[in-house]
C-alpha cells in the first residue's frame, strides 16, 4: 500500500508539471477566429491574437488568389502566390492555407516537399504533369499523371513531388494544405544551394559523379531560386 501511494503521488506531481504545458500546446482553437498578430512571437500553434475589435470582418476574405504573378519572373517558369498565415492572418490558428501557382508553358514548380502538411488541388487551366515520388517504403515509386481544368489531386504530406506544363498554353492551379505555414523544401536547392554549403565530398559520395559536377551544380543555386 504504501508503494502505491508513493507511485499515486509522484503521477499527481508529475501531472501538476506538465499541466501548463499540456494547455499551451492545445491542438484546437479556443475562440471562434484569432486574427494573427504577426509582430507577436511564433508559439506552438500560431501567433497571438489581435483584439477581436481590431479585427473588423477582412479575416475572413482574401483576394489575392484572383491575380497571379508573373511566371516569368523566375528561371523555373512558374510563380507561387502564398495565402499562408502571413499573408492571410485571419488563417492563424485555423490549421490550413493555399496556394495559387501560374506557369508559363515549360515552366515547372521543381521537385519539392512540404514537411508540415498534406496537398489537395484543383486545375484551373492549362495541363500540367504532376508527379509524386513514394518514399523507400514504396520502392521509392513514381507516380504521374496529366492533370486538366476541373480536375484534382492530392499529395501526402512529405512525399516529393513537382508539377510541370506539358501544354503550349499557360497553366494555373489552386492548392490547399491543413497547415497554416506548411513548409517547402525545394530538393535541388537544398542539396546545391544550402548556406553554408553541403561539403562537395558528401555529395560526391551520395550522388556518384565527380567533384566539377557538384561544383557546377553548386554554381548554378547560388542565391537560392
Amino acid at each position: 500500500m504504501e508503494r502505491l501511494n508513493k507511485t499515486l503521488t509522484a503521477l499527481s506531481a508529475t501531472m501538476l508539471l506538465l499541466a501548463p504545458l499540456l494547455m499551451a500546446t492545445d491542438p484546437d482553437p479556443l475562440q471562434d477566429f484569432c486574427v494573427a498578430d504577426l509582430t507577436g512571437k511564433l508559439s506552438v500553434n500560431g501567433y497571438p491574437c489581435k483584439p477581436a475589435a481590431a479585427a473588423g470582418d477582412e479575416f475572413l476574405f482574401s483576394s489575392r488568389a484572383t491575380r497571379g504573378g508573373d511566371p516569368m519572373s523566375s528561371p523555373n517558369g512558374s510563380n507561387v502566390t502564398e495565402l499562408d498565415v502571413n499573408e492571410w492572418p485571419g488563417l492563424n490558428t485555423l490549421g490550413v492555407s493555399m496556394n495559387r501557382v501560374d506557369f508559363a508553358p515549360g515552366g515547372t514548380n521543381p521537385p519539392h516537399i512540404h514537411p508540415r502538411a498534406t496537398e489537395i488541388g484543383v486545375m484551373i487551366r492549362g495541363e500540367l504533369l504532376l508527379g509524386i515520388i513514394g518514399s523507400l517504403d514504396s520502392g521509392n515509386r513514381y507516380y504521374s499523371k496529366v492533370v486538366r481544368a476541373g480536375e484534382t489531386f492530392v499529395i501526402p504530406r512529405g512525399l516529393m513531388h513537382f508539377q510541370f506544363n506539358v501544354g503550349k498554353e499557360p497553366a494555373t492551379m489552386v492548392v490547399s494544405f491543413n497547415s497554416q505555414n506548411p513548409g517547402i523544401v525545394f530538393v535541388p536547392l537544398t542539396l546545391f544551394g544550402s548556406s553554408p554549403p553541403i561539403p562537395t565530398p558528401v555529395l560526391v559520395k551520395a550522388l556518384r559523379v565527380d567533384a566539377e559536377v557538384v561544383e557546377l551544380l553548386k554554381s548554378k543555386f547560388t542565391g537560392g531560386y
